[in-house]
């Protein structure tokens, strides 16, 4: 007997293709999930995929590389584009759709309205890039209004992203549930990313320092230390020996308001975000004393 392939998800371009998909599902009384991405999907995208299909009984996926979350010297040309071989992936779990519009489509002519979410949003992330988490908030509402799911689902890695979504999603009244679904990490310890795809065999050895820092501050903290100063200046020269390594910073802070902490004595986010031969990679950990 020939086994067929997985048939790979129906696509859908339009706002009005997609929210009459939607509209249907409701109709025959299903629970709406929703797992946004920029594509060039990996296990971390896939991970959510999978609590998504657990959770609810009908899916979207939307791939879409949002312009406005770039800064002008950032990476939005060159960010990985692999719309078929997503597809591909996603036709392994029975996805519902896939909603990939236009940037036309997403921003139209004319189109001059923002979201600014606040003090979440400053620091680390919003200190490195301007205007970044504006974009961020501004598209996800907008996928919220469109595809209007009952639960969303985001990764770990991207905490600060996370919590900024929930603050809009508190604030602005968004009746949608958000879950947060653990990082990702490769069998060395680097957490999965698209960005990863940019670094060639020797940046991507180098890069394991990240994880090896944060594994670190767990061990010194187990050994008793408390300060940060010297748990970020330990870690900071250990980053820094690493030939091509750039730091843009090492922050122990509150997780939930992302407030510098002095010592670590409950539960704090350990936040790094470096650069490796030019590469940006951001990742983090929870330690608890």
């Amino acid at each position: 007997m020939q086994i067929s392939e997985p048939k790979k998800p129906q696509v859908v371009r339009t706002v009005t293709e997609v929210r009459a998909l939607v509209r249907a599902a409701r109709r025959e009384g299903r629970r709406i999930g929703f797992v946004p991405t920029m594509g060039a999907l990996h296990e971390g995208h896939l991970s959510l995929v999978r609590a998504a299909k657990e959770a609810a009984n009908f899916t979207v996926v939307s791939i879409f590389v949002n312009p406005t979350q770039f800064g002008p010297q950032e990476d939005f040309a060159q960010y990985p584009r692999t719309l078929e071989a997503d597809l591909q992936l996603l036709a392994a779990y029975s996805v519902d759709a896939v909603f990939a519009p236009s940037e036309q489509e997403m921003y139209p002519a004319g189109f001059d309205s923002w979201v600014e979410v606040g003090a979440i949003a400053a620091p680390l992330e919003g200190r490195c890039r301007p205007g970044h988490f504006r974009g961020v908030a501004t598209v996800v509402l907008k996928l919220f209004n469109i595809v209007q799911p009952d639960i969303a689902w985001f990764g770990q890695k991207d905490y600060q992203q996370a919590l900024v979504i929930q603050r809009m999603v508190a604030d602005l009244n968004v009746p949608v549930e958000i879950r947060v679904c653990p990082t990702v990490r490769e069998p060395d310890g680097l957490a999965m990313s698209s960005r990863n795809r940019y670094l060639g065999p020797d940046s991507r050895q180098k890069a394991t320092i990240l994880w090896q820092a944060l594994c670190k501050a767990k061990q010194l903290v187990a050994a008793g230390e408390k300060d940060t100063a010297v748990l970020a200046a330990q870690l900071r020269s250990m980053i820094a020996a690493v030939p091509g390594a750039q730091i843009d910073y090492v922050a122990f802070v509150n997780p939930q308001t992302l407030a510098p902490v002095r010592r670590v004595d409950r539960p704090v986010l350990v936040a790094l975000a470096v650069r490796i031969d030019g590469t940006r990679l951001i990742d983090n950990e929870l330690i608890t004393p």
